[in-house]
């Protein structure tokens, strides 16, 4: 089927891929994210009333734009991850829900996300991160092996003097992540320094190893990932302007190549001569 020698489908993805059609869903989008954070504050009433109808109006729009995207792009449409995201989501909301299962229409929320694409600030921010991810898993490699190790050292060592903190390897490891998050760890020293006066070292030690260095290695990682992206943002624009100013000389050579051959075929006209 086609329109004016176009294709319905054509049609369709120049509807969904324009940038006002875009803009719209997002706005929806962050209007359905208002709905779902009203509607936890608003419990019973005719406002409750007015934000369901709100909420379920938004929800089949949803259902139409997918809809009309699935259309538009066909198998296409499942090689883009944000998509794929959508419909799982709009899918989800879509099951028939009571009870505790009720929360799953409440998932929409996560369609705001979309923000973090559209907004090129946001993008570039989460771009960085995604680059971080490999450093951070070292990072977060090496923190597993400091507090599995430092967890050992504290159980063999504060198990009987303090057993509720330190009893077992479990219980350390939830001690020490309170030391090293700095909750409550004066306390949890003072109670092990009555039987220990020299315990302050262990902690000393540890919230400066764990604390100030490993996790201040995860702000690095992210930092470094975040220059990175920046500089190859940098290198694509130099490289933009450096096509764009190939291409206008390319154009401007043409240009005179067009008015070069114009002369030319205006030349012989002009001379030329009526025989008799």
């Amino acid at each position: 089927m086609s329109v004016g020698g176009v294709p319905v489908r054509e049609h369709l993805r120049r509807l969904v891929d324009h940038q006002r059609f875009q803009r719209v869903v997002l706005g929806v989008i962050i209007a359905n994210a208002v709905v779902l954070g009203a509607e936890t504050s608003v419990v019973d009433g005719p406002v409750d009333e007015v934000l369901q109808v709100v909420d379920d109006v938004m929800l089949w729009f949803f259902v139409a734009e997918i809809s009309l995207r699935l259309i538009a792009h066909g198998p296409r449409f499942f090689r883009d991850p944000w998509s794929v995201f959508d419909l799982v989501v709009v899918g989800i909301a879509l099951i028939p829900a009571t009870g505790p299962l009720a929360v799953l229409r409440a998932l929409r929320v996560l369609r705001v996300l979309r923000l973090t694409d559209s907004v090129p600030s946001m993008k570039r921010v989460v771009n960085g991160l995604i680059a971080a991810v490999p450093g951070m898993g070292s990072v977060g490699a090496l923190l597993l092996l400091v507090m599995y190790v430092s967890v050992v050292i504290a159980t063999s060592l504060y198990r009987t003097v303090s057993p509720e903190h330190f009893g077992d390897l479990g219980t350390t490891a939830f001690t020490l992540f309170q030391v090293m998050t700095g909750e409550a760890w004066p306390d949890i020293a003072d109670d092990v320094m009555v039987h220990e006066p020299m315990a302050w070292i262990f902690f000393v030690v540890f919230i400066l190893v764990v604390s100030f260095a490993v996790l201040n290695l995860f702000i690095a990682v992210v930092v470094s990932g975040m220059e990175s992206i920046d500089d190859l943002a940098e290198h694509e624009e130099k490289n933009d302007a450096e096509v764009m100013t190939e291409l206008r000389a390319i154009r401007a050579q043409l240009a005179a190549v067009q008015a070069e051959l114009a002369a030319a075929r205006d030349t012989p006209r002009d001379r030329a001569t009526p025989v008799s």
